[in-house]
């Protein structure tokens, strides 16, 4: 390894990154553990063999070793459904409700893309994240394609704990980093900041390096929620070139080991490096021929963190690589340097070949945004006045996006994402989130969609890019849902000489007329409710000066018909 840290001290500033950490094991020893550059620029904090770094998606490896120590035990098998285990587990087909397998959890075979924003910053528990992943679209059939997909590892943590008795960090901490000797490990970012050596996250933008803030994504955590730092690392690829044991203790069968770093689905391979052949993915880890050698390895990427674990198991080696700057390549140029120096072969100058991806990623963007810019329909405006569009909409699976005036803007406000939305034409506002901002992204379309009467009843939101946008409905004030509220309008009411009733039930108005099934009432706004499941069928129930209900406006297709409150 003569002239490695030379190499990373050399191609680091290329690559704007500020930190860096490296371990190398060979033959079961470790032969490379260094830090290099800034943990803390601010502050002229190095990066020592002890600093705390995210690890992000690495995180996976430990959640499918988790799973396989379970097979071992006799208490999960890979194959059979995962309603054996957790039997109200429900997505969106019924056919893959009950056909899908722990295997297909963690192999990016269940149909589903990757939907993060359902996850990204969001307030939801795990089990509440669960729960409405029956609302999310696939957009292939079960096991026919390859789509990665944090969530479906989610499950698969959430899966560990239900059959472990425990939640997944305490089996993990158990089974795992305990046995392996990984106790500066940890799994969330606040527990990294209560230690005297981490990493803090950073973005290059504008040729700036800029501290961001760190991102806690413990919901998420079977998927990437890890901190960990090279020493203990060292542990995780020496276990794992050890055939699964930690000197003569097992943690984990060589047969599940071995499924590990097995093919179980292809990976897309556009074929584009020629020393990069035939991708797949097995349990947890990514699989693939580099330069006729077999590689076993995982990235990992959180804000202002990138990090890449190899294993090369037939040639008794391991590195891993961990940074703090945001989607930063320059783990994986470290990781094939010190492959070709290790495998005594000509080394390929990555760095330049990366850049050209970068640049051309970076002209994707722009064109992504001229796009925009030149579709716009000039001389529009939109068809309500700003404060019409304000209000809370809906969606099942991703929850709650708030739209607020604030000095003549309209804001929305989605998992903590502020964004201010611009009139683009139309009903079509232009999103553009600090998030976007941040990370220097095209901006987003945001269309809102006008009823029969003129009131603005849904949002159409671009969440998931492989699939059309979701569809956010506008739920009534919160006031409309209150018992205080609604006891008002309860009473009889005189229409053509017949009684109209309205009644409490449960928690909301029901509306009954003699010779006709009762009708639910849907809060919609200002004392005015819909009846659920009839198209084009209101009432908007009237008071007088006092306050007091006087009578009910009932619409309907074929006119409004009024019924007076009796005394």
């Amino acid at each position: 390894m003569q002239g490695l840290s030379e190499f990373i001290n050399n191609t680091m500033p290329q690559w704007n990154v500020p930190g860096l950490a490296i371990a190398i094991v060979k033959d079961n020893q470790i032969i490379f553990c260094e830090g290099f550059g800034w943990r803390d620029v601010k502050n002229n904090l190095p990066v020592t063999p002890k600093t705390l770094f995210a690890i992000g998606s690495c995180t996976k490896a430990f959640t499918t070793m988790a799973m396989g120590i379970l097979v071992d035990r006799g208490q999960l098998d890979w194959d059979k459904p995962v309603r054996n285990y957790l039997p109200s587990f429900k997505l969106y087909d019924s056919y893959v409700s009950e056909h899908i397998t722990p295997r297909d959890l963690v192999t990016h075979r269940s149909g589903l893309p990757r939907h993060d924003a359902m996850w990204y910053r969001t307030n939801f528990t795990r089990e509440e994240i669960i729960n409405r992943l029956q609302y999310l679209e696939p957009t292939k059939e079960l096991r026919t394609g390859f789509q990665y997909n944090n969530l479906m590892y989610l499950a698969a943590g959430y899966l560990v704990g239900e059959i472990a008795g425990c939640n997944w960090e305490e089996f993990v901490q158990r089974e795992i980093l305990h046995p392996l000797g990984m106790g500066n490990s940890n799994f969330s970012v606040e527990a990294s900041q209560t230690t005297d050596d981490f990493a803090c996250p950073y973005l290059h933008k504008n040729e700036e390096i800029k501290e961001i803030p760190f991102l806690n994504i413990e919901v998420v955590g079977p998927a990437g929620s890890i901190n960990s730092n090279i020493t203990d690392m060292t542990q995780w690829l020496l276990m794992h070139l050890n055939k699964g044991k930690v000197g003569d203790k097992p943690i984990i069968s060589p047969g599940n080991l071995h499924q590990m770093y097995t093919p179980q689905i292809v990976e897309p391979n556009p074929q584009d490096e020629r020393e990069v052949l035939n991708p797949s993915y097995g349990l947890g880890w990514a699989i693939y021929a580099y330069r006729g050698y077999k590689i076993v390895q995982h990235g990992g990427g959180i804000d202002g963190f990138s990090a890449l674990t190899t294993l090369l198991p037939q040639d008794n080696i391991g590195v891993v690589v961990l940074t703090n700057l945001n989607a930063s390549p320059l783990h994986s140029i470290v990781t094939y340097y010190v492959c070709d120096r290790l495998l005594n072969l000509e080394p390929v100058v990555w760095s330049d070949r990366i850049k050209e991806g970068v640049a051309q990623a970076k002209k994707s963007t722009t064109k992504a945004k001229e796009k925009i810019a030149a579709e716009r329909k000039k001389a529009t405006q939109p068809s309500h006045a700003l404060e019409d569009y304000t209000g809370k909409y809906e969606h099942p699976a991703y929850g709650m996006i708030s739209v607020e005036l604030k000095d003549n803007n309209l804001i929305s406000t989605y998992n903590s994402i502020t964004s201010q939305l611009e009139h683009y034409h139309y009903d079509t506002f232009i999103s553009y989130s600090e998030l976007a901002e941040m990370l220097d992204m095209p901006p987003e379309l945001i269309s809102f969609v006008t009823d029969k009467k003129g009131d603005v009843t849904n949002m159409y939101v671009p969440m998931e890019p492989a699939l059309k946008d979701a569809v956010f409905t506008r739920i009534p004030e919160k006031e409309m849902t209150e018992l205080s509220f609604l006891e008002k309008f309860v009473g009889e009411y005189e229409l053509a000489g017949q009684t109209l009733t309205i009644s409490l039930r449960g928690e909301g108005l029901i509306a009954s007329i003699t010779g006709q099934p009762d009708y639910e009432l849907v809060p919609n706004k200002d004392r005015e409710f819909n009846l659920k499941n009839l198209s084009g069928f209101s009432i908007k129930f009237n008071q007088n000066a006092d306050g007091n209900v006087t009578e009910a406006a009932i619409a309907q297709p074929n006119g409004v018909f009024v019924a007076t409150k009796k005394a």
